[in-house]
């Protein structure tokens, strides 16, 4: 198993809007992210000192490629119409790297 974290901007304009979509994720995309190995998957929400507000992702990956079972999920149809439902709502970091949307973190401690 493999920890990521990962963040990413949230526009102030479209927090309820984001809320909302994932008060009501799709049972599609939540089936995806487990066929695709993701598990104890959570998004967290905070305002910063400098007044924007940022996405914090972390979840658990179980599988044996990651790589493949990103192509997996990136090329699955439903999940492709939900993150155009999200993308709008969210804006990259702009120190990401370029072929990134939401921005990897390294995990510098961990306690079981």
């Amino acid at each position: 198993m493999k920890r990521y974290g990962m963040v990413i901007g949230l526009r102030a304009d479209m927090i309820d809007a984001y809320r909302k979509l994932h008060a009501a994720a799709w049972p599609d995309v939540l089936r995806m992210i487990k066929e695709c190995h993701i598990r104890n998957y959570s998004i967290y929400l905070r305002r910063l000192d400098d007044g924007q507000h940022y996405l914090f992702s972390y979840f658990e990956y179980v599988g044996a490629d990651f790589a493949a079972d990103m192509a997996k999920m990136a090329a699955d149809p439903t999940t492709q119409r939900w993150w155009a439902e999200c993308k709008p709502c969210q804006k990259p970091l702009a120190n990401g790297a370029a072929d990134e949307w939401w921005s990897n973190m390294e995990e510098v401690f961990h306690y079981d």
